[in-house]
């Protein structure tokens, strides 16, 4: 079963080094998707919606590594640690973050079942 995500919720790197409190989107997890593009398809991860103001990091945004790539927009944070993926900023949605599922306190992954994918590769924001 998975929480009710309404509130702020922890969530977590391996390490423990970095902490987020999380309130998702009101589709809560129906928001739960994987991109096909080149970095997300090497992560793995699923992602949830959360709106930029419903990731505040707690401890560890001294740990926090960001990488970015082609146009910039999309901003990957992970702990400089453990490795781990903990949210991103959303090149389909500026105004949203991604968070790591699996760094949700509680939740497993599995317990999602099937996950909508995401076409990353041919992204609209990548045409010119």
């Amino acid at each position: 079963m998975l929480p009710n995500l309404t509130r702020p919720h922890r969530a977590t790197c391996h390490c423990g080094a970095v902490e987020l409190a999380v309130t998702l989107v009101p589709k809560g997890f129906a928001s739960a998707r994987r991109c096909d593009c080149s970095f997300c398809r090497r992560r793995g991860a699923i992602a949830v919606s959360a709106p930029l103001n419903g990731v505040t990091v707690v401890r560890g945004a001294d740990n926090l590594a960001l990488y970015t790539f082609n146009i910039g927009t999309a901003q990957h944070y992970f702990c400089k640690t453990c490795g781990i993926y903990t949210h991103h900023r959303r090149r389909s949605n500026p105004n949203e973050y991604g968070v790591n599922v699996a760094c949700l306190d509680g939740v497993n992954p599995r317990d999602l079942g099937d996950v909508n994918w995401t076409d990353g590769v041919n992204h609209p924001s990548d045409r010119t």
